[in-house]
């Protein structure tokens, strides 16, 4: 649940509109959540497993398979919207984000046209546009910054690509205080889960203790953001659902609480969480002990470096895999 006496915010992964029309609203009155996500897995989910979008749908038989989704989402990310905006006007988070077209990864102007676009049609100021943190993504979340859109970055693995994030970010916000300024705030959505997923055979094969790289790997990027001493700019710990039944279902969002920082899960997860919620604060961890870590892993024949870029990679195509079925659908 929420602690905002160390500003650590709990944002809910999931959209679907049955769900937006209900319980949404609950969780945020009860104080557990003061955010939302979505990202393009998520909305093909809810639009081909949902009924509550064929209503629409059929007045939208003219319409392109693209066209068919954007109107579906909009209207999802607007209702969202809406039922954060209090907490939002009391400068308690209160944000919701919409990605762009995952097809888009290595296109600047596509993903600025599109996530201002996006913005303007949604027409509510606590929307972030969701942008991969990739060459031609950091450009974009600067132009969209400066314009007063929020942004979250995603697909954040590397300690490199957080940097690129910050970068872009400060240009981004400085240029938008230049102009006249207002509220506008950005995420760096670093992915924890998928570390371990990939990697946690082949290091019990060697005798490192699994599950703990992706943490890890979160607490030096969160280190990078925090000493970088934006204060617009904060850590999103995202992929912290747990796969199989090995760990607890709540085993990272645990691990994660951290001051000055949002963790984004899954509905279920986050059931699991409220049951007993954290109190103990696990970060910062002190860099000496994160880089011997890494060194371990290295010592033993892992490099980060390629697990950064497969991670990246299965990553995007996930998502454009994604989009595409549920395109295809429609």
């Amino acid at each position: 649940m929420l602690n905002r006496d160390i500003n650590f915010s709990l944002w809910l992964d999931f959209v679907e509109r049955d769900y937006l029309k209900s319980d949404f609203s609950k969780l945020i009155e009860k104080g557990i959540i003061n955010g939302a996500t979505s990202n393009p897995s998520i909305f093909a989910s809810a639009i081909t497993t949902s009924s509550a979008y064929k209503e629409q749908l059929a007045t939208l038989s003219n319409e392109s398979p693209k066209e068919k989704y954007e109107a579906l989402a909009i209207d999802d990310i607007r209702m969202a919207a809406q039922a954060l905006s209090e907490s939002y006007e009391k400068g308690n988070d209160g944000y919701i984000s919409i990605e762009v077209d995952p097809f888009l990864s290595t296109d600047t102007e596509g993903t600025i046209e599109e996530g201002k676009r996006l913005f303007k049609a949604i027409g509510e100021p606590n929307v972030m546009v969701k942008v991969p943190a990739t060459e031609a993504g950091y450009d974009a979340m600067t132009e969209l910054l400066s314009t007063g859109i929020s942004v979250n970055a995603t697909l954040v693995f590397s300690p490199k690509q957080a940097k690129r994030c910050l970068k872009a970010m400060k240009k981004g916000l400085d240029a938008f205080e230049i102009s006249g300024g207002g509220r506008c705030e950005a995420v760096i959505s670093v992915f924890v889960s998928r570390f371990d997923r990939l990697l946690d055979k082949d290091l019990s094969s060697v005798g490192i203790e699994p599950s703990k790289t992706g943490i890890y790997n979160a607490a030096k990027i969160y280190n990078l953001v925090e000493n970088y001493h934006l204060p617009a700019v904060r850590t999103l710990f995202a992929s912290t659902a747990v796969k199989g039944n090995v760990l607890p279902a709540d085993y990272y969002m645990r691990a994660l609480l951290a001051p000055n920082s949002v963790n984004t899960a899954p509905l279920a997860t986050i059931e699991h969480y409220i049951q007993n919620p954290e109190t103990d604060v696990h970060f910062p961890l002190d860099d000496e002990e994160i880089n011997g870590y890494f060194t371990k892993l290295s010592d033993n024949g892992f490099n980060m470096d390629e697990v950064y870029t497969e991670l990246l990679d299965e990553g995007l195509v996930a998502f454009e895999k994604a989009f595409q079925e549920m395109l295809d659908t429609l």
